[in-house]
Parts: structure tokens; sequence; C-alpha cells
């Protein structure tokens, strides 16, 4: 599906606003208690009455919403690229209602500077934005989210250290130093890195 037919996917689920959780997906968080804590935390702000729950439709990270969610009695949705399934992704079982957009990539702005497609339905369907951490995609989405009059909000979080280090490994790449989200620089959230 485009863009257009995953926001009206999820606004024919009837709910009076969307609220998208952002984050890490696969990188994970260092402190994953505290991200629950303050996952909770959000969600004791809304109703599930009027509020449908949205996130990255994967059960990893940002992902674990959906299960505290789901608990609470909202309704949930997940926007993911049809990389995803190209890829063979879990979905996360407590995703009631998974949106996939054709898309060859994960999301965030293009070389032309605009948002991919799964990314452009991600902020046009939801009417707060909260990040707990992430990288390079959910900062692009802040970003548009914000310029386009959302309601966002961040928190500070660090990725999964070992996990980063060994991903970077793998890739050939450096071993990073430092493990905060690249959406703190949009909220002038200063980083700290790991000592040497």
């Amino acid at each position: 599906m485009d863009a257009l037919a995953a926001v009206a996917g999820i606004r024919s689920l009837g709910g009076e606003r969307v609220v998208t959780f952002l984050g890490f997906s696969d990188a994970g968080y260092e402190d994953e208690a505290h991200a629950r804590e303050l996952l909770l935390a959000e969600l004791e702000t809304l109703d599930p009455r009027n509020t449908i729950v949205c996130s990255g439709a994967t059960a990893q990270g940002i992902g674990m919403v959906y299960p505290l969610a789901l608990r609470k009695g909202f309704r949930t949705a997940g926007i993911v690229s049809s990389r995803a399934r190209a890829e063979g992704v879990q979905f996360s079982k407590d995703c009631e209602h998974v949106f996939v957009v054709d898309d060859n990539t994960w999301g965030g702005k293009q070389t032309n500077e605009h948002l991919s497609s799964t990314s452009q339905a991600m902020v046009n369907a939801s009417d707060v934005m909260i990040a707990i951490g992430g990288g390079a995609i959910a900062r692009d989405e802040l970003e548009e989210g914000r310029s386009n009059g959302k309601l966002v909000r961040f928190h500070k979080a660090d990725m999964n250290h070992a996990r980063a280090k060994a991903n970077a490994i793998k890739e050939g790449r450096p071993v990073p130093r430092s493990f905060c989200s690249d959406a703190q620089a949009l909220f002038q959230e200063t980083c700290g890195e790991e000592e040497a």
C-alpha cells in the first residue's frame, strides 16, 4: 500500500487521535527497564477510549510499547516498510493492525531531502509523536512532525551498547564511543561518551 492508504487505514480505526511512539528498534535499549518506565508513564497520560497507539509494528526495542498499551486497553497499530516483510522481520503479536507501506528503504530522509513513504505515513498518521531515544529515522520523522505542528515529546535514552559495538564490527565500521540517539540533537540534549 502507499502512504496515503496507510494513513487512511489507521484513521479508519476510529480513534480521535493517534499517538506514535518512536525510538530504537533493532538497536534495542541499554536500560530497557527505564525505557519501559517511560512508556508506562506516557501511556498513563493518555485515554484508551479515544487514542490509538502506533509504532513501527515490530516487537524489538520501542515495540515493547505494544503489550503495555494493549494491557491498558488501547487499540494498537503499526506502520512499517515492505522491506521488513521482505527480510522476514517479526511483527509484534500485540500490534493489532499492521500497515505495510511499499518502500525499499527502512525510512527517514532520502537523497532528495524528502521523507521516505514509510516515514511520511508515520508522520501524517500521527497527532502526537513521543520518542524514547531513536536513530536517524526517528530524528527525521520527529523533525518533520515538529515542522508540521505535531505535538512532539522526547526522552533521552542510549541504544544497547554491546549490540551497537557488535553491529559496527560486523559491518566493518569503527566501534562507537557514543550510544545516544541521533534525535537528541533536535532537542539540544548533550550526549556523553563511553570511556575508552
